[in-house]
């Protein structure tokens, strides 16, 4: 129950400071505005940040993405990508209590969290005298693109995200214009878990997974089903005989395709039966950041291979 938990908190955050600092990065003019966050709370930025705690990985690869990863001075333990970042402060997992000895000892003037983060934790780093602002998660590429102009604009990059953002419309342009007059869309069932065979957990609507299925055109087995992160039987997986199979679960819990064709019941299904079983990076889809667009030229892929030989 455990594993779930902590696999489902990643998923969410899976997710988007500042005290009164005099510092700025060099070249960029200092300013002093109010921006309203994620949870409607009405943040005072004085100056630009030079010393940044990300508090959640799809932050984290905005920041690097708007070129402010060199203001980063602390991260949270999940936030592993892009490389670089293994070379940055391990703060925690943010799940549990934060350490607020090593936070407070970086002497962070901008701390970035996600809408994971809890209220609690948000007091809690407000009366160390810490200011933090909650980055709003995206719920479409539209809305990725403003994230991104917001944390480079809240870091000092407003000038930078402008090719970055450019480069991702102009791939998600691309996609779009393959998949315009797509003949069917297959069935997909996506594994986020896949512990119990007869029960694996998926995700249903309302999830970047759904999104991007949808818009990569293909059906999400349990996008019109109660809940963001569902549990199907196998007995409806069976009846639904989905085409496809994608294992997320292959990053979360090491599943394999052969894995998948080795349980019992399984080897009636469709996509077992034509090979259609394939591992899936699943942070270029759960997590809310500049990845999605990966995510989505991956799926697109997977789903219409036809289209993108």
């Amino acid at each position: 129950m455990q594993r779930k938990t902590i696999l489902f908190s990643l998923l969410l955050i899976s997710g988007l400071l500042l005290s009164a600092c005099g510092g700025s990065v060099p070249g960029l003019a200092p300013r002093t505005e109010t921006i309203r966050d994620a949870f409607g709370r009405e943040v005072t930025l004085s100056g630009t940040p030079q010393r940044i705690i990300s508090l959640a990985p799809s932050v984290t690869e905005m920041l690097f993405a708007v070129d402010a990863g060199g203001q980063v001075v602390g991260r949270d333990s999940y936030s592993d990508y892009p490389e670089e970042v293994q070379g940055v402060i391990d703060i925690g997992d943010g799940f549990s209590s934060l350490n607020t000895e090593l936070i407070l000892s970086l002497e962070p003037d901008l701390i970035l969290a996600a809408e994971i983060t809890s209220l609690e934790q948000i007091s809690q780093l407000e009366d160390l005298g810490l200011s933090v602002f909650v980055v709003p998660n995206p719920l479409d590429f539209e809305e990725l693109y403003q994230r991104l102009e917001l944390v480079a604009h809240l870091t000092g990059h407003d000038q930078a995200v402008g090719q970055l953002v450019g480069s991702l419309k102009e791939r998600v342009a691309a996609v779009d214009k393959t998949l315009a007059d797509i003949q069917g869309r297959p069935l997909v069932f996506y594994e986020l878990d896949g512990t119990d065979p007869n029960a694996p957990w998926t995700s249903g609507p309302g999830t970047f997974v759904d999104m991007i299925i949808t818009r990569a055109g293909g059906q999400n087995l349990a996008g019109s089903m109660d809940g963001q992160w569902v549990q199907v039987s196998l007995e409806v997986l069976v009846m639904q005989d989905p085409d496809l199979i994608l294992l997320g679960s292959a990053h979360w819990g090491g599943v394999t395709p052969e894995d998948v064709s080795a349980r019992a019941g399984w080897e009636t299904l469709t996509a077992v039966q034509d090979g259609r079983v394939y591992t899936f990076d699943d942070n270029t889809v759960s997590r809310p950041g500049p990845r999605l667009v990966d995510g989505y030229e991956a799926m697109a892929k997977q789903l219409h291979p036809e289209l993108f030989r």
